[in-house]
């Protein structure tokens, strides 16, 4: 157990840790809403380990660099980005959330996009597994609701 321990130490370490509580779990969603609105592949791809395993939609993705790359085609797509995440519920160190994002593509149309999204994270509270389920809707530009705070 004590080398256990001290590999732990030494590795990457991305709190809040698990097991989550109410409060560090909101925290975890908070500091990836945060996060994923920077719209900075390389920042948000460090909350995931190396190998995380990803779905979203469709699309299967294995590993850091695989995560980099969507994130780099996603946010090239679908500008002007804003996400919003709300606890669904959490366990030792798995939380679920819903979310919805609005953005545009390049044409000008916009949509807000809705979701649910299963994490599972490490003990070093990276990321290694994220499920993702997410349903466009067309909207009108007047009728978006995540606007930047100016």
């Amino acid at each position: 157990m004590r080398w256990r321990q001290f590999w732990i130490r030494d590795m990457e370490m991305k709190p809040p840790l698990p097991p989550f509580t109410l409060e560090t779990a909101k925290a975890k969603i908070q500091a990836a809403e945060d996060a994923w609105n920077t719209r900075d592949p390389d920042r948000v791809a460090l909350a995931y380990t190396e190998d995380s395993q990803w779905r979203n939609r469709a699309e299967f993705l294995s590993g850091r660099e695989e995560i980099r790359a969507f994130l780099r085609r996603k946010w090239n797509k679908e500008l002007d980005y804003r996400l919003k995440k709300e606890l669904w519920s959490f366990t030792e160190n798995r939380i679920s959330v819903k979310f919805a994002y609005e953005w545009h593509d390049d044409s000008g149309q916009w949509y807000r996009s809705y979701g649910n999204e299963q994490w599972e994270f490490a003990e070093n509270g990276l990321m290694r597994r994220r499920e993702a389920s997410i349903n466009d809707l067309p909207i009108q530009e007047a009728d978006r609701q995540f606007r930047w705070e100016r």
